[in-house]
C-alpha cells in the first residue's frame, strides 16, 4: 500500500494540468515562481497524462514478468527510482517536452514496473475467498494517493512553483518506495493458500488450474476482460483528468471552492481508495460479475446527469455524482486482478494480469478525447454522455462473460 501511495501521483495530474493550462495564453511564458514554463492548451495538458497511462499499461507486462521471475522487491525498487527520475526531469526541463519525457515516458515506465509488484505478490498468499478484499487493500493505496498528493501538490506549486513541486515529490517517492519495496516477498515453493469451502460466489467461480500467459491469450475471455477493463477505466480517467476544472466550472458563485479546487481531487482520492477496498469486499460476497455490473450501471447514470448537475451549480450533487464515478473506477482496479486470478490462477498472476492490464492503459483515450471536446465546444458535456454510454455497454459485455474451463476442469466447491 505504501508503494502504491507513491505511484499514485498520476491521480493528482489535474493539479498540474490546471496550473499549466490557459487556452488564451497558450504558448506564452509564465512569470513568477513558474518563470521558464509556458502555458498549454487543454489538449496539450492532457497529453503527458495520457501518455503516462498507456506506457504504464504497456510496462505492466514486463513488470509482471519481473515480479514472477525475479522478485517483487526488485520490481518495486526499480519502478520507484524510474518514477522519481521522471518527476525530476519534468521539473528541471521546464517545458512541454520535459513533461512528455519525464512524466509521460519515465513516469509511465516507473509506474508500470512498480505497480506490477505489490498486488500479485499479495494475492499469491491468499485463497479466492479473500482475493477481492486483499486486492482492494493493496491497490487502495494507489487511489488514496490523491488524498494527500492533491493538496500537497497544490501547496508546493503555490509556494515553490511547478519545478519545485515535481522535484520534491520525486525525491520523496524514491525514498519511500525503495524502503517499502524491500519488504515484499512471494510464498515459498509448494505453498498452498488457505481456502474456505462455500465461502461465497467468488470462491465457486474460481479456477484450480494455473494458466500460462501463452495459454490465456488463446481464450476469448481474455479479450473480454481487456475490453471490460477499458470500459470501466475510461470514465474514471476522464473524471480524474478534469476533476479540478469540473469543480471550478460548477462552483461559479463560490470563490473559496474555485481557489481550492484540490478539494474535489482529494475527495476523489478518498472515494477511489474506498471503492477499491469496498468493491473488493462485497465482490467476495456477491461475486465479481455482480459487483462489476452494479458499479458500472450506477456510475453510468451519474455521468449522464453530470452536465445538468454542473449547470445547476449544486455542489452536494456534484460531489455525489463524481464520488460514484470515482468509486466505480477504483472498484474496477480491485475487481480485475481478482477476475484474473479467478479465471487463470495465482501462480503466473504478475504476467497474466499485466497482459489484461493493457485494458486500463487503453482507457486513456477518454481523457484525451475529453480535452479535445472541451477545446472545441468549451464543455465536457458530450464527453460525459459518451463515457456513460460506454459503461452501459460494459454491463452487457460482463453479463456475457464466464471464466474459461481448462480441459474439463471443475470449479472450486
Amino acid at each position: 500500500m505504501a508503494i502504491n501511495l507513491c505511484l499514485g501521483i498520476l491521480y493528482a495530474w489535474s493539479m498540474w494540468g490546471t496550473a499549466l493550462t490557459d487556452v488564451e495564453k497558450a504558448g506564452q511564458p509564465m512569470t513568477g515562481l513558474n518563470e521558464g514554463w509556458i502555458y498549454l492548451t487543454n489538449a496539450q495538458a492532457s497529453t503527458p497524462y495520457s501518455l503516462c497511462v498507456i506506457i504504464f499499461a504497456l510496462l505492466m507486462i514486463p513488470g509482471g514478468k519481473i515480479q514472477d521471475k525475479i522478485s517483487p522487491k526488485f520490481g518495486a525498487t526499480l519502478g520507484g527510482l524510474l518514477l522519481a527520475a521522471g518527476c525530476i526531469i519534468a521539473g528541471m526541463m521546464k517545458s512541454y517536452t520535459g513533461l512528455i519525457i519525464g512524466f509521460g515516458i519515465f513516469g509511465g515506465i516507473g509506474m508500470g514496473i512498480g505497480y506490477a509488484a505489490p498486488t500479485p505478490a499479495a494475492l499469491k498468499w491468499f485463497g479466492p475467498h479473500r482475493r477481492g478484499l486483499i486486492a482492494g487493500i493493496v491497490v487502495g493505496g494507489y487511489g488514496g494517493a490523491a488524498l494527500y498528493v492533491g493538496p500537497l501538490a497544490n501547496y508546493l506549486i503555490k509556494n515553490f512553483g511547478l519545478t519545485g513541486s515535481f522535484v520534491t515529490l520525486g525525491t520523496l517517492f524514491a525514498v519511500v518506495v525503495v524502503i517499502a519495496g524491500q519488504l515484499l516477498k512471494t510464498p515459498p515453493a509448494g505453498y498452498v493458500p488457505p481456502t474456505l469451502a462455500g465461502a461465497g460466489v467468488a470462491t465457486k467461480g474460481s479456477t484450480i488450474t494455473n494458466w500460462e500467459p501463452g495459454e490465456i491469450v488463446k481464450t476469448w475471455q481474455f479479450y473480454a476482460l481487456v475490453v471490460m477493463f477499458i470500459l470501466t477505466t475510461q470514465s474514471g480517467l476522464l473524471i480524474i483528468a478534469f476533476a479540478s476544472k469540473i469543480l471550478k466550472e460548477a462552483a461559479k458563485d463560490s470563490p473559496f471552492l474555485i481557489a481550492n479546487s484540490w478539494i474535489l481531487v482529494s475527495f476523489g482520492g478518498l472515494i477511489n481508495a474506498s471503492g477499491r477496498v469496498g468493491t473488493g469486499f462485497y465482490s467476495d460476497k456477491i461475486g465479481r460479475l455482480n459487483a462489476y455490473c452494479l458499479n458500472c450501471g450506477i456510475s453510468a447514470l451519474c455521468l449522464f446527469s453530470l452536465p445538468y448537475i454542473m449547470a445547476s451549480g449544486s455542489i452536494p450533487l456534484l460531489f455525489l455524482a463524481v464520488g460514484i464515478a470515482y468509486w466505480q473506477y477504483g472498484g474496477g482496479l480491485s475487481l480485475m486482478p481478482s477476475f484474473a486470478a479467478d479465471f487463470y490462477g495465482p501462480k503466473n498472476l504478475g504476467m497474466n494480469y499485466g497482459l489484461i492490464f493493457l485494458g486500463w492503459g487503453l482507457g486513456f483515450f477518454m481523457a484525451r478525447l475529453g480535452g479535445t471536446i472541451k477545446d472545441l465546444t468549451g464543455s465536457l458535456d458530450m464527453a460525459f454522455y459518451i463515457s456513460g454510454a460506454l459503461l452501459v455497454s460494459a454491463v452487457v459485455l460482463a453479463k456475457l462473460t464466464r471464466r474459461p474451463m481448462y480441459h474439463g476442469e471443475t470449479v472450486v466447491a
